[in-house]
């Protein structure tokens, strides 16, 4: 019981604490919103107060605005009718002076229709007079027509054909002084040029056929060279492509065929034969192959040392070997790499005497020809084959235009063409470069003279000088001397359009007239 007693004491003082805290709590909870209330109603009396200040605020604020608004308004509109007024004094303004210009119009426009009708009867007036005129005029001509007996186009075709005539005869005047006073001035030009070029190129000149001699140190050797049953010269002549004349010529054999490489390596592999006294076919075959060999050495020489003595250094390698074959090559019985070299050398000195480029003129006039290196082995002329080898092998296209062009296949372009050209004309043409053959010179002749007998009024034609002038004698009662020398012109450009030769060619016009009368 008493441990009863105890444990409800103990329940009856827990729930007393537990009231008293219950009450403490509500005590504080009625203290706390007793506060807040208080609070809440000074912070609703504040914010009446300031919604009161606020709408006060509010409206002076609106009041203030509409006022400055009004006035605004006031000061735009005062400014708009100054604007307005302003404008209107401008615009009555211009609107008189638009009225004092339509007056000024009106008057003006009356004064033109006076005008034009003063101008009307004017006009009427000058149609008759050209009536009356073109009536007369009509009358005229008629007249005219019935005393000079031709009609009015024949006469015009008449004056026409006069007009014609004194028109062709001042432009062949005005032709002939012009060229008269240009080839004074390049007269003395070119020689100068020509002079100073010539003078510093001096090129030896070597004439070949296509033949060469081998001389024997006995007639015995002939016997030797044909070998028994002939089986020696047969050998020389499958292996090298040459003919062997041996006939009564005492101590000496003949070589004969038309390329000259061959030619020169039956020759060298016949001197070292006799030099070496043991011919026989297997023998012929070894000295054979070692003349090929120094033959195509000296070929590479030649052409490299071409090339040198222009200072062309970077040539392509088979070009110079190619080069180097003109070195056995005859033209008209002249060397053809010394013509190649020569005409380089006169390219140059004449692009430098006219500031033109000299190494492409050099190098143009030693390739120039280098197509007859290989003319005889291809189809074509020596022209086309050397642009079509120059192009091959890399060289500018003004290289091979000016190979081209060097014959007049082609027109000259440059400077560099027209300089080759020259150089190759005056390389071939100077005395003892070249030698003619009898027929071809005949052939030139009668063409020459049949070119100037193709033109009607002709009484003779003489090709003199071994054809270096043409001498035309005329009719003088066909041609004038105007047309004498329109005739002469006419007559050179068909010869350089027609013919191929070296130098020039003159052609002088003679026109003689004889009058005779006897006194009795």
């Amino acid at each position: 019981m008493i441990v009863d007693n105890k444990r409800i004491g103990t329940i009856f003082t827990v729930l007393y604490v537990i009231l008293a805290l219950l009450i403490l709590t509500t005590a504080v909870m009625t203290v706390l919103f007793a506060r807040s209330k208080a609070k809440v109603e000074v912070l609703e009396k504040n914010e009446q107060k300031y919604i009161e200040d606020f709408k006060e605020k509010e409206a002076f604020l609106k009041k203030e605005a509409l006022i400055s608004a009004k006035e605004q308004l006031h000061k735009e509109r005062f400014e708009f009718e100054e604007m307005s007024r302003e404008k209107k004094l401008e615009f009555e303004k211009i609107q008189q002076d638009l009225f004092k210009k339509e007056d000024e119009l009106e008057t003006k426009n009356q004064a033109i229709a006076d005008m034009e009708l003063v101008l009307s009867k004017k006009q009427d007036m000058l149609d008759e007079k050209e009536d009356y005129l073109a009536e007369t005029i009509a009358k005229q001509i008629l007249e005219l027509e019935r005393v000079a007996q031709m009609s009015r186009d024949e006469a015009k075709e008449m004056l026409l054909n006069q007009l014609k005539d004194e028109l062709a005869n001042e432009k062949v005047q005005l032709i002939r002084e012009n060229e008269l006073k240009i080839k004074e001035a390049a007269d003395v030009l070119s020689r100068e040029i020509l002079s100073q070029t010539m003078q510093r190129c001096a090129i030896e000149q070597v004439i070949e056929t296509s033949v060469s001699v081998v001389s024997l140190p006995s007639d015995e050797m002939k016997g030797r060279i044909i070998g028994r049953e002939g089986r020696n010269i047969r050998t020389l002549e499958t292996l090298t492509g040459v003919d062997l004349i041996i006939d009564d010529t005492p101590e000496a054999v003949v070589l004969s065929s038309f390329d000259p490489v061959r030619r020169e390596i039956a020759k060298l592999t016949i001197e070292k034969l006799i030099q070496d006294g043991r011919i026989h076919p297997v023998r012929i075959e070894e000295v054979y192959e070692k003349s090929v060999k120094e033959i195509e050495n000296k070929i590479k020489q030649e052409g490299e040392r071409a090339a040198v003595d222009l200072g062309i250094m970077n040539l392509n390698k088979e070009l110079s070997k190619t080069l180097g074959r003109l070195y056995y090559r005859t033209s008209y019985g002249q060397n053809v790499l010394k013509h190649s070299i020569e005409v380089g050398q006169i390219a140059g000195m004449l692009a430098a005497e006219l500031g033109s480029d000299v190494k492409s003129a050099k190098r143009a006039g030693l390739l120039h020809d280098i197509g007859k290196a290989i003319d005889q082995e291809q189809e074509g002329t020596h022209v086309q084959l050397g642009a079509d080898l120059a192009r091959r092998f890399g060289e500018k296209e003004i290289i091979v235009h000016a190979i081209e062009a060097h014959h007049d296949d082609v027109p000259c372009n440059t400077l560099t063409d027209a300089l080759v050209k020259i150089a190759d004309t005056l390389s071939a043409g100077r005395p003892g470069a070249r030698r003619d053959t009898l027929e071809i010179y005949i052939k030139r002749l009668k063409k020459l003279e049949e070119i100037a007998n193709s033109y009607e009024g002709i009484k003779q034609t003489f090709a003199v000088q071994a054809g270096r002038e043409v001498r035309v004698i005329v009719q003088p009662n066909v041609f004038d001397d105007v047309a004498s020398a329109k005739l002469a012109r006419d007559i050179a450009k068909r010869i350089e359009d027609e013919l191929e030769y070296p130098g020039q060619i003159r052609v002088t016009v003679v026109r003689e007239a004889r009058v005779t009368e006897i006194a009795k």
